[in-house]
């Protein structure tokens, strides 16, 4: 017996335009391209089919690589190819905002990797251009989708730990300690709108909105470690003015506290973000290095002798975003968040489902650059700051 597959017919296909050619267009290509080993039938078929970037050489190999059908190096002729129903913006800080602008006017959904914008005046004109087009709009804070800190989100919204009293974060890594490190777009203000903040701090950000709710204020301090960089391919020095680290006290509209820290000079820390959470029924602690478990520990433990925190490995069918995925015990990887992002992307513009409050929207990525932008500000006035949205 033999025949023809023909169960594709019936599946919607989406074509996703991509800004940018570097890890996180290269994360993003993947994840559309496994949607459907995991996801079956997956919600759409999507299919990268133009990628843009500055240098011509370095995007028509990355077009070869990635197997996409064509490559522009001006984001505008792009934004005019008539195939695409998703602008993927994995460009630099820079060209957020008006890229998305544009692309908004269009019709078309617009998907935005973090942060945001350089700051909460451009993602204000970014969510008020998403707004007025009624496109679906999605930013790309990735750790919603950790199966672990999903499952974290769902003992909190059950009230497993109780009332929330303290959420502890901080996101380490040490991949500017080195000063022959050349003056990168990432240490210009002009470029990235911050330093460590918007790069790492940002995700964190999300989190704590995520998990515990909308902060208050906040009082920062930051720091610049290495003032000067050579340029990049020049002897020439030039000045780096965003911040290394930052460290922030929060207060939350629910009266938790918090104390928030990210840095890129903590000597030994690759990809190091971590969360505590203290509540008045338990606690819940998290670390992306050891994304497949969270440990969970409550008051009122019916179990004998058992005091302590209980080590969760999420891979069970059972917990959150894994029941596609492989038999128990089987771990996931920083990979596997983007394929859960996109797939719940598509299905939020395919089945006209809300993208929140599981997906973070360009709402979401606002009010982080607000939360952001307040601490900067209170870092530089050495002031308590308000939230306003």
């Amino acid at each position: 017996m033999q025949g023809e597959t023909t169960i594709l017919d019936g599946i919607p296909k989406i074509d996703v335009g991509i800004l940018g050619y570097g890890f996180a267009a290269r994360a993003h290509i993947a994840a559309l391209k496994r949607i459907r080993e995991v996801y079956w039938p997956p919600p759409a078929l999507p299919q990268c089919i133009c990628i843009c970037g500055r240098n011509e050489d370095n995007v028509r190999d990355a077009a070869a690589r990635y197997e996409v059908k064509r490559w522009y190096t001006d984001w505008h002729k792009m934004l005019e190819d008539e195939e695409i129903h998703i602008f993927d913006n994995c460009g630099t800080n820079d060209v957020h905002a008006e890229t998305c602008i544009e692309a908004a006017g269009k019709g078309l959904h617009i998907l935005c990797e973090k942060p945001m914008a350089r700051n909460s005046e451009e993602a204000g004109r970014m969510l008020e251009a998403v707004k007025a087009s009624g496109v679906k709009h999605m930013c790309g804070f990735n750790y919603r989708f950790v199966p672990a800190v999903r499952l974290a989100k769902e003992l909190i919204d059950r009230g497993v730990i109780g009332d929330i009293y303290h959420f502890y974060g901080r996101y380490a890594v040490d991949r500017a300690m080195d000063p022959e490190i050349p003056l990168r777009w990432i240490y210009l203000k002009s470029r990235a709108g911050s330093g460590a903040l918007g790069a790492l701090g940002s995700h964190l950000i999300d989190l704590i909105r995520f998990l515990i709710g909308e902060p208050r204020s906040v009082m920062a301090m930051a720091k610049t470690f290495i003032r000067k960089r050579k340029k990049v391919d020049s002897d020439e020095w030039g000045e780096v003015d965003v911040d290394d680290a930052v460290s922030s006290l929060m207060e939350f509209e629910n009266g938790a506290i918090g104390n928030f820290e990210t840095s890129r000079f903590c000597s030994g820390r690759k990809n190091n973000q971590c969360f505590e959470i203290n509540g008045s029924k338990g606690s819940i602690v998290f670390e992306l290095e050891k994304m497949n478990r969270l440990q969970v520990y409550l008051k009122e433990e019916k179990i004998p002798h058992t005091t302590g925190f209980h080590d969760i490995i999420v891979t069970e069918k059972d917990h959150p975003l894994f029941k596609e995925w492989w038999p128990t015990g089987h771990t996931l990887g920083w990979d596997h968040t983007f394929i859960h992002e996109m797939k719940h992307f598509l299905d939020a513009i395919v089945n006209d489902k809300p993208v929140e409050p599981w997906g973070a929207t360009l709402v979401d990525g606002y009010r982080n650059a607000v939360i952001c932008d307040a601490m900067l500000l209170s870092a530089k006035t050495g002031k308590t700051v308000d939230i306003h949205y």
